[in-house]
């Protein structure tokens, strides 16, 4: 559990050709890369002007029985705790299990369009939508495409306080919760994920280093999501903040990872890393969200370390106090991501949570990082004879239409070359059809090439060759219409099975 930044192995070490075939390639981290002159920019998140978009209203959201045994400021929840935010692609409905009532309950919250959201009258608690009564703490929702079982459709890795440790249970529905078994002991704000790359379940765990307060993960992996079991010793150290964190000027205190949420998508894993910047009396901890991204599910690129959804530092704000994230992290809406994450307002003067509600925040589809031929004037510019450009490593695919998502006011253009960087006709930058426009799938041609079919299978690099433009992502896809085989985070409208393709 070092502080030095880490540099993941596959970045320090890539392969000699990088598969291609799952997933839009994203310019998240160097591993694609071999030379490039363009400049890399990491993208913020930007808050709906909806948020929130849910608020405690209901009595048995308002509820908070340690305020009425301790006689502190009550703090009414409707908030995601990581619990989940997913779309059901069967019953065509976007779906939030939720912290309802502070520290209480799990409830569910359904929406036709991911903004605006009603609470179904369930039968678990009778006139309420709560789907499970326990005493919580962080609490994990999982909709499983991929389990034959129906009747585990839907898992949950739920934190409670009696045992101190990770219960695990599944459903058919999501209202009603079979299991409950004891998986291991653990931190309270822990929390699990699926790595499809690799099919297994992760536990994303607490862990305090020994007699301190210095907040890191531990790590659990199992096929099995059931039958997950461990003991005290048995989880591996993982990860934490390092010195690349940035400490709050007001409170310096070095950064702690709170936690770490997951999901994958497209074609690697994004990680939501919640930092913890200290804490004074008078607000309650500041935490706010960061982004990294893994392509095995353990080693974590972190090339942007400015809050990525930050908490507001104006007091009265839904978001003044603590912004953490939900489990599947997003759900892609069109053109857009959708991250919905949890916001206390916090009581001025004290440490308390104050009122805890579910916010929205949107980021363009694959808009984590671009490359551009633009470079800040602050910064000097790589020196190039040649255009501004960005070369791959070797590449290989089965596909045989290339797609770029891209902003091109002037025009960008790419050109395919053998592994020793000769051009490959017909598939030259002066036989590119210059791409232009605003696009989140804009197909690449070249004339005198109906498609890529020519070289499928062999090993191949990518030119991108940018006028006034800007690239966020590529990939090759075996049909026409664009799907990139890749996986959507939480899913959305248009996912059959939370990937994306036909």
């Amino acid at each position: 559990m070092s502080r030095e930044v880490q540099r993941p192995p596959y970045v320090a070490s890539p392969p000699p050709v990088i598969d291609i075939d799952i997933g839009r390639q994203l310019f998240v981290d160097d591993f694609l890369i071999e030379e490039s002159t363009l400049h890399r920019t990491f993208h913020a998140a930007t808050y709906h002007p909806a948020s929130p978009v849910l608020v405690p209203s209901q009595s048995w959201e308002r509820d908070d029985p340690y305020s009425r045994m301790t006689g502190t400021p009550p703090s009414a929840a409707a908030m995601v705790f990581s619990d989940g935010v997913f779309y059901d692609p069967a019953d065509r409905l976007f779906k939030m299990w939720y912290m309802g009532g502070y520290q209480q309950h799990t409830a569910l919250a359904v929406s036709s369009d991911g903004i605006e959201w009603r609470r179904p009258a369930l039968h678990v608690v009778p006139g309420t939508n709560v789907v499970k009564r326990h005493h919580r703490d962080s609490s994990t929702v999982w909709l499983d495409h991929d389990d034959p079982d129906a009747r585990a459709r839907y898992k949950m890795a739920s934190y409670e306080f009696a045992s101190k440790a990770m219960h695990l249970y599944v459903s058919s529905n999501g209202v009603d919760w079979s299991g409950g078994d004891v998986a291991g002991p653990c931190g309270d704000r822990s929390t699990m994920f699926r790595n499809p790359f690799r099919n297994v379940w992760v536990f994303s765990l607490r862990h305090d280093l020994p007699g301190t307060l210095q907040r890191v993960r531990h790590y659990v992996e199992s096929p099995h999501f059931a039958s997950t079991r461990w003991t005290a010793e048995s989880p591996l150290p993982w990860t934490g903040a390092d010195a690349a964190d940035i400490q709050r000027a007001d409170y310096a205190t070095a950064p702690q990872l709170y936690n770490l949420d997951a999901a994958p998508y497209e074609s690697v894993m994004l990680g939501l890393f919640t930092i913890y910047r200290g804490e004074a009396g008078d607000r309650e901890k500041p935490n706010d969200l960061c982004v990294g991204f893994s392509r095995d599910g353990f080693h974590w690129s972190r090339e942007r370390r400015e809050p990525f959804i930050a908490v507001s530092e104006r007091r009265g704000d839904w978001n003044w106090a603590n912004v953490q994230s939900a489990g599947g992290c997003c759900t892609v809406v069109g053109d857009e991501l959708y991250f919905y994450v949890s916001g206390r307002q916090g009581v001025p003067g004290t440490q308390m949570p104050g009122v805890c509600s579910t916010g929205l925040a949107t980021l363009r589809r694959d808009g984590f990082a671009s490359l551009s031929d633009t470079w800040p004037v602050a910064m000097p510019r790589a020196i190039s004879t040649r255009p501004p450009s960005a070369t791959t490593r070797p590449l290989r695919f089965s596909g045989r239409h290339l797609f770029v998502n891209a902003t091109a006011g002037g025009s960008l253009r790419v050109e395919v070359l053998d592994r020793a960087g000769r051009v490959i006709e017909p598939f030259s930058a002066a036989r590119c059809v210059p791409v232009s426009g605003n696009g989140t799938k804009l197909p690449v041609h070249w004339n005198g090439a109906e498609s890529l079919a020519a070289i499928v299978g062999q090993e191949v690099r990518f030119r991108f060759l940018l006028t006034d433009a800007r690239l966020f992502a590529f990939w090759v896809s075996s049909t026409p219409s664009g799907r990139s085989r890749g996986f959507a985070a939480a899913g959305g409208p248009g996912f059959a099975r939370g990937r994306d393709a036909d």
